[in-house]
């Protein structure tokens, strides 16, 4: 008889992001979650203070966009400093930060290549900010699934076929797939 496996630490505690947001973890069992088409997605770890994040942006500059707002978060730059923060708030020093970069498909042909400019502007930013980038996977012609562990900086790619772009244009519905938190209350059907 084989014995019944423990829950893998893979998914101990796995933490949707979407589109506009970010999010920071100390939690070793975390692990970040993203699927991506033409968004690309930031993942950042300083590995000495044990704390990283993951952000998803939909378009690479926010010329017009107000801070402090969930549309501002879909835009690369305010996205980027958002978590940059969020991460220096945590512990964490710049002058470790380390990058994974990961989307920027194109996956509609004779548009505009959102994709190809997201990964660039995500470069320059990184470039900039002097922030190593280390690995990742950018641009291409197929969406990604990503999971991300911020402790330990690990990460895994899994291409999506290209007959799944349901699942790309459901993406931003997943926010609604969240379970709500516990609020002691009782629902009857």
């Amino acid at each position: 008889m084989t014995p019944v496996a423990a829950a893998s630490p893979d998914y101990a505690r796995r933490i949707n992001i979407v589109q506009g947001e970010h999010r920071v973890e100390h939690d070793p069992e975390a692990v970040l979650c993203t699927i991506l088409g033409s968004c690309v997605a930031a993942c950042l770890w300083d590995p000495g203070a044990s704390v990283g994040g993951m952000n998803h942006f939909l378009l690479p500059g926010d010329a017009h966009a107000q801070a402090g707002g969930g549309a501002a978060m879909r835009y690369g730059a305010y996205a980027m400093e958002l978590l940059i923060n969020d991460l220096l708030r945590h512990g964490a020093r710049r002058d470790r930060l380390k990058a994974k970069l990961f989307g920027g498909a194109c996956l509609m042909k004779g548009l505009t290549d959102i994709g190809r400019l997201n990964a660039d502007f995500a470069e320059r930013f990184l470039a900039a900010e002097g922030i190593e980038i280390v690995g990742g996977s950018l641009r291409g012609e197929r969406g990604r699934r990503i999971q991300f562990w911020p402790v330990s900086g690990r990460a895994r790619q899994t291409l999506l076929a290209a007959d799944q772009p349901a699942l790309l244009r459901a993406e931003p519905d997943l926010r609604t797939l969240r379970a709500p938190p516990p609020s002691g209350a009782v629902e009857l059907f």
